[in-house]
């Protein structure tokens, strides 16, 4: 499939389900398992915990992932340790999270492994910088999108995005929630050098001035935003968030009439509804975003995890005329 060739023009590449049961593990399986019969170097890390035997929420089985022989994968001490396959190490970083260390190998065989990277969005950064001294010619991060995650997918240059039946057995209603996460995937980018001064904010909201100079309005919170009305703008209408957003906020910034330019971290910071997020940029707002990825194609699952099945063409067709990207069946790749 012509996506395959795609994921290698670039240098990392993170593959993210939209809901458990969407055929995430399978599309990373199925990437793994064609980019093996090619002369590339790739290595392969995750965002949280992937490749475990069953869901640590549901307990329901699920694929586990599968590596060849010459990839390099970075998981933890801990699953290092528990690892099914036949490897040598390469590295062991004084990066730690939870689970001990990050452990970088080499695998000298097929098997499974579990895998368990960086937990913040810097940690995987620097993961993929360094790859280049094993000779990595891409990254793949299986990626997460969860509030309860510090780190972004959105870090990769480019991504594989899997939706499926399980987050809605609607096929319109599957395909206009997909059009969206595509929309906020797909915002505009921030300034390069503004976006790098961005991205070593760690906390509150900070206005842009107009020689982007950055000014900390020393607002904690935007549940405290109505309370401080009055210093929002008085360094001028571009906004920075260095957190969540929220419909309260769009909503908030919206009636205020100023034409705001709203700077994000990435699009996962976005907890916003498509109504909201539309009448925001309708009342002549906008919203841009300092991590950009592109999205070079989508999987489908139309398989819920009730046993519900969507009729595949029919989805792949709406599908691809919403996003103008290549759809394919996880089911039948």
């Amino acid at each position: 499939m012509p996506f395959i060739d795609n994921i290698l023009f670039h240098s990392s590449v993170s593959i993210v389900g939209l809901e458990k049961n969407t055929g995430k593990t399978e599309t990373l399986n199925y990437i793994l398992n064609r980019l093996r019969t090619m002369d590339v170097q790739v290595a392969l890390t995750s965002i949280g915990v992937d490749g475990e035997h069953t869901d640590s929420v549901t307990r329901t089985p699920k694929p586990e992932i599968t590596l060849f022989e010459g990839m390099i994968f970075v998981t933890s001490e801990k699953h290092y340790s528990e690892r099914k396959i036949t490897s040598e190490i390469l590295e062991v970083s004084e990066m730690r999270t939870a689970l001990g260390r990050l452990i970088t190998a080499r695998a000298k065989s097929w098997g499974k492994v579990i895998l368990s990277g960086p937990s913040d969005t810097a940690g995987i950064k620097r993961l993929i910088d360094g790859m280049a001294r094993f000779d990595v010619q891409t990254t793949i991060v299986d990626g997460a999108l969860s509030h309860l995650s510090l780190a972004s997918p959105a870090v990769t240059e480019a991504m594989v995005l899997a939706t499926g039946a399980a987050l809605s057995a609607n096929t319109p209603q599957l395909v206009r929630e997909t059009r969206f996460v595509q929309q906020l995937i797909e915002l505009p980018a921030v300034e390069a050098k503004l976006a790098g001064e961005l991205q070593t904010i760690k906390g509150g909201i900070w206005a842009i001035d107009a020689e982007d100079r950055l000014h900390d309005l020393e607002i904690p919170s935007v549940f405290l935003l109505d309370k401080r009305e009055e210093d929002i703008f008085r360094f001028g209408t571009r906004i920075y968030v260095s957190g969540a957003v929220s419909d309260k906020l769009l909503s908030f910034l919206r009636i205020q009439n100023k034409n705001v330019e709203l700077a994000v971290g990435d699009f996962t910071k976005l907890f916003v509804s498509q109504k909201e997020f539309n009448a925001f940029l309708k009342s002549g707002n906008s919203i841009k975003s300092v991590l950009r990825s592109k999205l070079i194609a989508v999987t489908v699952n139309p398989l819920s995890p009730s046993g519900f099945l969507l009729d595949s063409d029919t989805l792949q067709r709406e599908m691809k005329k919403a996003l103008n990207v290549p759809v394919y069946d996880v089911k039948n790749m």
